[in-house]
């Protein structure tokens, strides 16, 4: 299989490693993407990819609750430019949309678009008339609306969303602590981007994967099959911690887990939390948006 000035420049996008070594893993490969991937961390070289795809769209994740703190949405609106994602019309379209999501819980985008809205028509026609008065595409990409205790927390003017959600009182959720730590939570989810809540949500699959990976990775290290198999436990504790957020250590007190600082949290509110599920949509993520000339900074070691 061949493969492109652009591949490599996507190989190193997703890895971070250095453009020959993308281009000789590519090769190694046959022009397979994940096992090119697989390569590069086989010989230690790639960490964990933790998010497929250039993030490259324009336009903006909106996070927000309504009034009595127990519905949540994240919502990404996606548009041509930066520029458009600026702009006040922009945002207030946004705004309906996550305020209807709230209201009238729709199934998906098609349901988000046929609800009807103050004026008298839908969301639909909304941004219809949004595409015509501010000249650009905007499409409205996706969505996740919950109910309970919850939390949102928008980081990099609308780069990231994020909803936490949580199993506690009403008593406590009332509590400005409860407030402080729910944001603390939303505040590492969307920093430490982890994938999944804990190690049970992890598929089995992944995590053979990730013994065969670190088993290969330790072997190319000299290191004999008995000693190998040691290290890949260690290292597996370390692929937990780095990827399910209640196993990673509170950005704020490395001593402790998220895990651990809930519990701490709820001890200290007199009762208990548990979070109990996260959403972080990244503007862009996954989609591709027209190339700029960094294909063109590769071409020449591809050829």
């Amino acid at each position: 299989m061949a493969f492109t000035a652009k591949d490599v420049a996507d190989l190193r996008e997703k890895t971070g490693c250095g453009m020959m070594d993308c281009k000789k893993a590519l090769t190694d490969a046959n022009g397979d993407m994940d096992k090119a991937i697989e390569i590069l961390r086989e010989k230690g070289l790639a960490a964990a990819t933790k998010k497929a795809g250039r993030i490259a769209a324009e336009g903006v994740v909106y996070a927000t609750v309504n009034a009595a703190k127990n519905v949540g949405v994240v919502i990404e609106v996606n548009a041509e430019t930066d520029f458009v994602a600026k702009n006040d019309s922009f945002k207030s379209f946004v705004e309906t949309c996550a305020n209807t999501v709230i209201e009238q819980n729709p199934a998906d985008v098609a349901a988000l678009e046929a609800c009807k809205i103050a004026n008298g028509g839908t969301i639909a026609d909304l941004l219809r008339e949004k595409i015509l008065t501010i000249g650009e595409n905007i499409k409205i990409r996706r969505f996740k609306r919950a109910e309970g205790a919850v939390i949102t927390y928008v980081h990099g003017g609308g780069r990231i969303g994020v909803m936490v959600e949580f199993d506690t009182t009403a008593e406590i959720a009332a509590k400005p602590e409860f407030e402080a730590f729910a944001k603390d939570v939303a505040m590492q989810v969307a920093a430490a981007t982890p994938l999944y809540l804990n190690k049970e949500a992890v598929p089995a699959g992944e995590v053979e994967k990730e013994k065969e990976i670190l088993t290969v990775q330790a072997i190319n290290e000299g290191k004999p099959a008995a000693i190998a198999e040691k290290m890949v436990i260690g290292r597996i504790a370390k692929f937990y911690k780095d990827v399910c957020l209640l196993e990673q250590a509170f950005v704020k007190d490395a001593d402790i887990s998220v895990a651990q600082y809930a519990e701490k949290t709820g001890k200290e509110l007199g009762g208990k939390i548990v979070v109990t599920g996260f959403t972080r949509f990244e503007k862009g993520e996954g989609l591709e948006k027209r190339q700029d000339n960094f294909a063109d900074e590769v071409a020449s070691m591809v050829k």
